[in-house]
């Protein structure tokens, strides 16, 4: 059995492109060139048929390390709870005091992008911060 090298973690949504850049805001991650052929994404878009036009956008790792993330419009709305999530690792090797204290920065960073903090989990030692992006998925800042 071979092993996978690669993987895009893909978001059903309405606006992609709106999505895709809160998270290269989130997550570090940058927008690709545009298509070969074009000096703008604005160029790509004009040449699409009207119903195809902002039918998906994505952003990646400029380190290569971390998934492509691939956002596609889809007509409904977000009905429920996501059976996936990203969990933000900010708090990696931290405890206590200092762990909740670099989450709650983080949550201050991201809120004004338009991430909604739903709540803060803290036990005295272990901590983790359940939010939302601009469009309602959920991710935790952890």
């Amino acid at each position: 059995m071979s092993s996978i090298k690669q993987f895009q973690v893909t978001f059903d949504c309405a606006e992609p492109e709106r999505l895709a850049r809160f998270w290269c805001e989130v997550l570090g991650y940058v927008v690709p060139p545009p298509p070969e052929g074009f000096a703008t994404w604005d160029d790509f878009k004009s040449s699409q048929p009207p119903e195809q036009r902002d039918a998906w956008f994505a952003c990646s790792d400029p380190s290569g390390v971390g998934p492509r993330l691939f956002f596609q419009r889809v007509p409904e709305g977000k009905v429920v709870k996501n059976r996936v999530h990203l969990d933000v690792r900010v708090g990696t090797g931290l405890v206590g005091e200092e762990r909740l204290a670099a989450l709650e920065a983080e949550c201050a960073r991201l809120v004004p992008l338009g991430a909604v903090h739903v709540q803060t989990l803290y036990d005295g030692n272990d901590s983790c911060i359940p939010m939302q992006d601009i469009e309602g998925n959920e991710f935790c800042i952890d």
